[in-house]
């Protein structure tokens, strides 16, 4: 006890300025004072730093939460969409081998229409062959006709005289109209 009141009568004692050394004073150096006023702090504001720490606390964990959930709905969308991926990897699969098989389908049609088409425009082409040849045929017939007939005429007309060309136009004439008696 003897040491406290020491330490009381001391108070009044300070070390002159520009001195150094250890102060062995224990109110002189405050530790009371700072242990109390740490007390105080710690008493009062372990409440505040508790309430700061737990709203923090709360935060983290629901941003947490959030995350999971967004992670979660995200993971779930991902897989949505490779099942999409997926369904349109399988449709494209077939729309190509769908495709490629019309493709050859739709190439041997046009093998087979052009084959027709040529068979049709050369059955076309001898058909216009024998047309030509047949008026080309019945125009020399024609013509070698008129020929001979001209010849005939003035042969007979050279050598007939009008009484003989009478007789021949009616025998002629009866010979047409006993012709078209039997066609009739």
């Amino acid at each position: 006890m003897k040491n406290v009141t020491d330490s009381f009568v001391s108070l009044g004692h300070w070390p002159y300025a520009g001195s150094f050394g250890f102060n062995t004073d224990i109110l002189a150096t405050n530790p009371i004072n700072l242990s109390v006023v740490l007390g105080v702090l710690i008493f009062f504001g372990k409440g505040v730093l508790s309430d700061l720490l737990d709203n923090r606390k709360q935060r983290i964990l629901n941003t947490i939460r959030n995350s999971e959930e967004l992670r979660e709905g995200a993971i779930e969308q991902l897989e949505k969409a490779r099942a999409r991926l997926r369904k349109v990897e399988i449709e494209a699969d077939q729309f190509r081998v769908n495709g490629y098989s019309e493709i050859e389908r739709e190439r041997l049609n046009l093998i087979n229409s052009t084959y027709k088409t040529l068979e049709q425009l050369e059955n076309y082409k001898n058909e216009i062959i024998h047309f030509e040849q047949q008026r080309a045929s019945n125009q020399v017939r024609q013509r070698v006709f008129q020929q001979a007939l001209q010849g005939a005429l003035g042969t007979l007309n050279s050598c007939l005289n009008s009484e003989l060309h009478l007789r021949t136009i009616g025998a002629n004439i009866g010979i047409l109209g006993a012709m078209k008696g039997i066609t009739d």
